[in-house]
């Protein structure tokens, strides 16, 4: 069983979940706005939520619109602090390089996901300890590797 949080909200149109067992309730957008090719532009949503302290909320993009039509969330997932009360707005990017986009008030654009969220306690130390990865950056995962999986 799924646990549950009471989300007190404000809302043109209160998010839903289109099916049981989904993450993300349905974000519709209360306006309407064209998405040139490469364009990029802040769609308000009509909601706002206070978030019980020890949540958040994620703004994450659809996987139809994405694929269907390249639109995504320019700083997907989006993040909805416990504290915030103002309206929730999507960053909605048109990642086409040739067709624009229309979207229009009540269309889906966006999932909510509300989850709880741990706060982090800094201890500062003078070395880290040691990893099987260690400092390796962006893509280091399996660099060096021969195909047979056996170090270089």
């Amino acid at each position: 069983m799924t646990d549950s949080v009471d989300v007190l909200i404000t809302a043109d149109r209160v998010p839903n979940y289109a099916h049981p067992g989904d993450a993300g309730a349905d974000l519709h957008a209360s306006e309407s706005v064209l998405l040139g090719p490469g364009e990029r532009a802040t769609v308000g949503t009509g909601v706002a939520i206070a978030l019980p302290d020890g949540y958040v909320a994620f703004v994450v993009p659809r996987s139809g619109l994405a694929f269907k039509h390249g639109i995504t969330i320019v700083n997907a997932p989006g993040t909805v602090d416990a504290g915030y009360r103002g309206e929730i707005k999507v960053a909605l990017l048109n990642t086409d390089a040739r067709e624009a986009h229309t979207i229009e008030a009540g269309d889906r654009i966006a999932q909510l996901v509300v989850m709880p969220v741990s706060r982090a306690r800094f201890v500062e130390v003078e070395r880290l300890p040691g990893s099987q990865r260690g400092e390796g950056g962006f893509g280091s995962t399996g660099f060096g590797e021969h195909k047979s999986g056996v170090n270089a």
